[in-house]
């Protein structure tokens, strides 16, 4: 069973947040020595970190390119520096992120709190409010005892235009299950619900944010240009 958070106030996701996240994968990307410091409050939350390859004409959507959290409450600063990573470099869904990628990419940190069971079935929860976790123990005689779980963020119904319904059958089949869901499933559901609060930046955003700091140069952010956009 997970200890989730039992925190009542949003924690809030800031661009600091998100800085560290590009700061630590170029670092990693370039095989750096020198580990990148966060430059925020540690806390004890859960996260997840979200990587995008940001539209390149007009009409067209982010892709998604890696996302992977934790629903515990973790310690921040060590926490994002490894789910940074790993959503980056191993969610199995895609290849790892190459370092020519970067100048392409957006990033999202969502910080996770406010976590409660919903008492009113499964349908206990507002779109585009909360995120949803559900766990059941899977009906199928053939996967006796297996139990199941999945989660969206808060954003994710909101986004594919989904009903209540739409979205739990989508969760329900994110869990690995792969029968149709049928009310009985549904009602048989624990969820739980919770808020969390994102920042996204893009590279370039990321890069001029960077290149504004003390700790940056002239010449240390046009190295950076260099090595991330292979221009010489």
């Amino acid at each position: 069973m997970r200890k989730y958070s039992k925190s009542t106030s949003l924690e809030i996701a800031t661009t600091s947040h998100v800085i560290f996240a590009f700061d630590t994968l170029i670092s990693h990307l370039k095989q750096a020595l020198d580990k990148p410091s966060p430059e925020f409050p540690d806390a004890e939350t859960a996260l997840f970190v979200t990587w995008k390859r940001s539209p390149q004409q007009e009409g067209e959507h982010a892709k998604l390119r890696g996302c992977i959290g934790i629903l515990e409450p973790r310690n921040l600063h060590s926490c994002l520096r490894d789910y940074t990573l790993t959503s980056a470099l191993r969610d199995t869904r895609f290849p790892p992120i190459h370092i020519d990628e970067i100048p392409d990419l957006e990033c999202t940190v969502s910080l996770l709190s406010c976590f409660e069971p919903a008492s009113g079935g499964w349908h206990d929860w507002e779109v585009g409010v909360h995120g949803i976790i559900i766990e059941f123990e899977d009906p199928d005689h053939s996967n006796a005892g297996c139990k199941r779980s999945a989660t969206f963020l808060p954003e994710v119904a909101q986004e594919q235009g989904w009903s209540k319904m739409e979205c739990i059958d989508a969760l329900i089949r994110k869990s690995g299950y792969r029968n149709m869901p049928t009310a009985a499933l549904r009602s048989s559901l624990t969820l739980i619900r919770y808020q969390s609060t994102n920042c996204t930046l893009t590279y370039a955003q990321y890069f001029q944010l960077r290149a504004s700091t003390n700790q940056w140069s002239e010449s240390s952010a046009q190295e950076m240009a260099r090595e991330t956009t292979g221009v010489a």
